[in-house]
């Protein structure tokens, strides 16, 4: 018997931000506060401004770095038209447009590359919080885009979930059909109390000719290849039940899969997934909290994003980035407010959406932020 969560898990992007709209964002949060611990160096530094809830951030060929917002949300509500998110989280209502990728120079200045995506945003009573664009990968010199805000159970009607090529002048065109194929392949678990028909998907790898993506509510991985072809890679929700795998890394030929897991939070009852090529489900590193961003070094280190360290509910001030080596946990930055996403850059730095969720957007530009942490050893 697959053994469910005290209490409905909800999926990272909107619905787990939602948790946080009533705690207050303190002044200093905007000033990055963090704490090194191990060394008297300053090393964390913020690198760019101006995000509306940023999510997934990767360096493209040019090797400038691009970040996934979810956007401002919107207004326009599709109750009585198709079936809704359960109540609290939803309905959700939403707009056509102001999903988000941003280009940022190597000087830190935020360029937008499109705002042609949806962004949708939960109910009020879970404090409208919002979702957009999740994620982008590059094969080749083409960039894709995950969407998380999409659909009609999130206000968007004539759109869905899914992977689109965005095209030279910021056009985003549909390759893969997300929304789509979860509704015509359910995962062998998935949890009625928060269930959302059209996913909200979070992060996504490419390897190869292909992109990895994972969808935390439902509990899957699936692979999607430049001609559009969907596989379902791995049903997680099969051998974990409801555990909300959030994030992940491709290393050594597997994925390593973080779990964000259910509210209020537990400290240390997270996990590190492997998942191989053949969808085989292994846990490999456990004592985690409220996981949203794994990445590893050159030197073959993993490195953890934890959102929020604490009992309870998702805290500003409360997130850090721990790195693993055998048995070893390091916590190297502490105070992180609300941090979504990571990934290192080519000059071996980690970089951080920081702010992700929880301050209300503003147009055009928003309170998110991107850290820069390098890392001295």
């Amino acid at each position: 018997m697959i053994k469910r969560p005290s209490r409905r898990s909800l999926l990272a992007a909107s619905a787990l931000a939602a948790l946080a709209a009533t705690t207050a964002i303190p002044p200093s949060a905007s000033a990055a506060p963090v704490v090194i611990r191990g060394t008297a160096t300053p090393m964390v530094e913020i690198y760019a401004t101006g995000f509306n809830n940023p999510r997934g951030l990767k360096f493209g060929p040019d090797g400038a770095l691009y970040v996934a917002e979810g956007g401002p949300g919107g207004t326009h509500s599709t109750v009585g038209q198709c079936t809704q998110v359960p109540s609290p989280v939803g309905p959700y209502t939403g707009n056509s447009t102001g999903g988000r990728i941003s280009r940022v120079s190597s000087t830190g200045v935020r360029t937008t590359v499109t705002d042609r995506f949806p962004s949708s945003e939960t109910s009020a009573g879970e404090g409208n919080l919002v979702s957009g664009v999740a994620d982008i990968a590059w094969i080749g010199g083409t960039m894709y885009a995950l969407t998380a805000g999409s659909g009609c159970s999130h206000g968007v009607p004539n759109s869905t979930n899914g992977v689109f090529r965005i095209s030279a002048n910021g056009a985003p065109v549909l390759v893969a059909d997300l929304s789509a194929f979860q509704k015509a392949h359910p995962v062998a678990h998935p949890n009625a109390g928060d269930f959302e028909p059209d996913g909200t998907w979070y992060n996504m790898v490419a390897v190869g000719t292909k992109l990895y993506a994972v969808e935390p509510n439902h509990g899957e991985i699936d692979s999607v290849d430049v001609r559009g072809n969907i596989r379902r890679v791995a049903d997680i929700s099969a051998s974990q039940g409801h555990i909300v795998p959030t994030t992940m890394a491709y290393h050594n030929g597997a994925l390593y899969v973080g779990n964000l897991g259910g509210f209020p939070i537990v400290p240390g009852t997270q996990k590190i997934l492997m998942v191989t090529p053949t969808g085989s489900v292994s846990t490999v590193k456990t004592g985690l909290t409220m996981i949203t961003g794994v990445a590893f070094d050159n030197l073959g280190r993993m490195y953890v994003l934890e959102n929020t360290t604490t009992a309870g509910f998702p805290t500003p001030g409360e997130g850090d980035i721990v790195r693993i080596v055998g048995s070893t946990r390091q916590v190297i930055v502490s105070g992180l407010a609300l941090p979504t996403a990571m990934t290192f850059g080519p000059d071996g730095a980690l970089y951080v959406s920081n702010l992700g969720f929880g301050p209300p957007p503003s147009l055009p530009n928003g309170p998110g932020q991107v850290l820069r942490i390098r890392i001295n050893d």
